[in-house]
């Protein structure tokens, strides 16, 4: 873990930000912009990008990705910028939780994958990378973006460690654990054989 030198005032004020930046929806917000529908009458009802993608629309999906990367990346990068390290990693886990727990939906969100994804580059971005590979590898083998998801946050912590950044394996530790307990019926169903494959129109 890093060393919390900032001001309690001040970690909790990046927490309050960071968590209403997690919060915004893009994934509804992208349909709504493509006319795609109410993502969460549609497929499996997540608001992330692979629920997206089963609207058959790829550049909604894509979007929907990158901003939820985004979204997390950008509340890591400022509160390093502004305040420090510290501040950095609680910015990250206020983004997941929101993103998961969005206010503005009555605390009913995503998985939070793609911020999980985007919190690691921003922190270090050369793990960032080596688990967006873990991702691409997991999704690529199985044809389940699930699976992707799952191999990217249970690599997460040991890639933290191998790649020179071991201050953070408290945060992908925490983060993993709950990116394994949004995906529970997901797990459930890979081991049933019955999880959709990427790109599945549900």
């Amino acid at each position: 873990m890093p060393d919390f030198t900032a001001t309690p005032l001040a970690l909790i004020l990046v927490t309050i930000a960071a968590y209403l930046l997690g919060s915004v929806p893009f994934g509804l917000v992208m349909a709504r912009l493509f006319s795609l529908g109410d993502l969460r009458k549609i497929g499996s009802g997540n608001i992330g990008a692979t629920n997206v993608l089963r609207t058959g629309h790829k550049p909604a999906a894509a979007l929907t990705l990158v901003l939820d990367a985004g979204k997390a990346g950008i509340a890591v990068l400022i509160a390093r910028a502004l305040i420090g390290e510290d501040a950095a990693q609680i910015a990250g886990f206020a983004a997941y939780l929101g993103h998961c727990f969005p206010v503005f939906l009555g605390f009913k969100g995503g998985k939070g994958v793609a911020t999980f994804i985007g919190t690691m580059l921003a922190l270090n971005w050369i793990v960032g990378l080596a688990v967006c590979v873990a991702w691409l590898l997991g999704a690529a083998v199985t044809r389940i973006s699930s699976m992707g998801g799952l191999t990217a946050a249970g690599l997460g912590p040991a890639l933290m460690l191998m790649l020179g950044y071991s201050q953070g394996m408290v945060l992908a530790t925490a983060l993993a654990l709950l990116v394994f307990i949004r995906h529970k019926d997901n797990i459930k169903r890979i081991r049933a054989g019955t999880e959709p494959k990427i790109g599945k129109k549900t």
